[in-house]
């Protein structure tokens, strides 16, 4: 019996691989724009670095963590999200002394052992954005900004929902009243629910049964009770936006499960994958990289499922079918192979991404494996082309051919090819 992928673990086969890269060619060039530089941190980490982060009553830290003692008896684990152990890495290595504002993203594997659903994995990829250094609100919007703009040049519809959590100043006093609502439902809530009315009540509010969510209509909103600072400021970020033209919508019920977050907070919505309707989320950690034991610093970041983004794009343009191919030889018959084999080299050292049939097959089932390759030239050397010392080259998409001379000079003769056919594909 052959042995199979973990449940919720995922291979990226070939033909897929090519829309993977293209969102993170795309990320890559817009963080870049916005002065980001990248940052790689180890998929394993200290516990504790979770628990004081995330928050020890949230589901990630109670259920959902890959958390084991490794052989010197330390609590390792692998890391469910990004921005404790980018933050982690900040403060060990002091980068907030080389600049005012640092702004940092990593791109890389996470894993929750959740239940494996549509876009949402146990072992996912994340494209993760940290800004450390500053509270102004309109930061806030060129985050935002930033990440509207990654979404549209990926050619992807979502909508975009705000709220603001306030800070520690006021968000007790909501806290205290959400608590009595809460209270006055004991009981006729979903088990989720009613235990985190008393670890978590923040979160009931994120809760996705639709019971809960009836009874939560009248539940009193955080904007009601935010102090004149979190007020300026969310009204900030408001008008911010506005300035941009990105259209948003407030969401006053919308919190994070992360318990590190305060002020603003947004979401990029879909309703192309169900239930799992984010593909994107983020917001403002103030109290984050102090709490981790680093300088007093504000911060805000934002993460982006790529497996959500790939299904989105898979649903509006259909499967990918892999990285297209500049050239592929076809060469028949032993002689045409020795001539073939150099060229070959010659133009993967010129730039080209090309390839050939080493196996000698019909030319008939050469072209299938050039199409399947999306080459978008074939060269063919047959025994009639060695004849005339010619080889064919063979427009894919227009099947326009041409004759060419082999080559009397091969370095030369490779350039001036790859040169053509580069020319030809701009």
């Amino acid at each position: 019996m052959s042995i199979r992928a973990l449940k919720g673990f995922k291979d990226i086969l070939p033909d897929e691989v090519g829309i993977w890269q293209r969102v993170e060619a795309t990320a890559r060039d817009i963080f870049h724009r916005f002065g980001f530089a990248e940052i790689k941190v180890p998929i394993l980490e200290k516990t504790e670095l979770f628990a004081r982060s995330i928050g020890e009553a949230t589901d990630i830290v109670e259920k959902e963590m890959y958390t084991f003692t490794d052989r010197n008896g330390e609590s390792v684990t692998m890391r469910p999200e990004g921005t404790a152990a980018v933050l982690r890495a900040f403060i060990e290595h002091s980068l907030h002394a080389k600049l005012p504002v640092q702004k940092l993203y990593t791109v890389g594997p996470m894993f929750r052992h959740e239940r494996p659903q549509k876009g949402r994995l146990r072992q996912f990829h994340q494209l993760s954005c940290e800004v450390l250094g500053s509270d102004l609100p309109r930061l806030d919007a060129e985050v935002i900004a930033m990440a509207w703009l990654l979404i549209n040049e990926l050619g992807i519809t979502v909508s975009l929902e705000i709220n603001s959590l306030g800070c520690p100043a006021c968000r007790p006093l909501f806290k205290e009243t959400l608590v009595k609502f809460l209270d006055e439902r004991a009981g006729s809530l979903c088990e989720d629910c009613e235990r985190r009315r008393h670890t978590n009540p923040l979160r009931v509010l994120d809760c996705k049964s639709a019971h809960c969510q009836e009874q939560y209509v009248d539940a009193p909103s955080i904007l009601d009770h935010l102090c004149s600072g979190c007020r300026d400021h969310f009204g900030t970020v408001k008008e911010s936006l506005a300035q941009l033209a990105i259209p948003f919508k407030i969401n006053s019920f919308m919190v994070r499960g992360l318990d590190y977050y305060n002020r603003t907070t947004f979401e990029l919505i879909t309703d192309a994958l169900g239930a799992q309707s984010a593909v994107g989320a983020g917001g403002r950690y103030d109290g984050l990289v102090e709490q981790l034991g680093g300088p007093s610093l504000p911060g805000i970041g934002f993460a982006m499922g790529m497996e959500r983004l790939v299904l989105l794009l898979q649903q509006q343009e259909g499967q990918d079918n892999g990285p297209a191919s500049d050239l592929f030889i076809a060469a028949l018959g032993e002689e045409a192979q020795r001539i073939a084999f150099p060229i070959l080299h010659g133009l993967r050292t010129n730039g080209l991404q090309a390839g050939m049939d080493i196996e000698g097959r019909s030319l008939k089932s050469q072209m299938k494996q050039a199409g399947r390759a999306n080459a978008a030239y074939t060269l063919i050397l047959g025994e009639e082309e060695m004849t005339k010392n010619i080889a064919i080259l063979r427009d894919m998409s227009t099947r326009a051919q041409e004759e060419i001379p082999l080559p009397e000079n091969l370095a030369e003769w490779c350039r001036g090819l790859a040169a053509k056919i580069k020319s030809n594909q701009c």
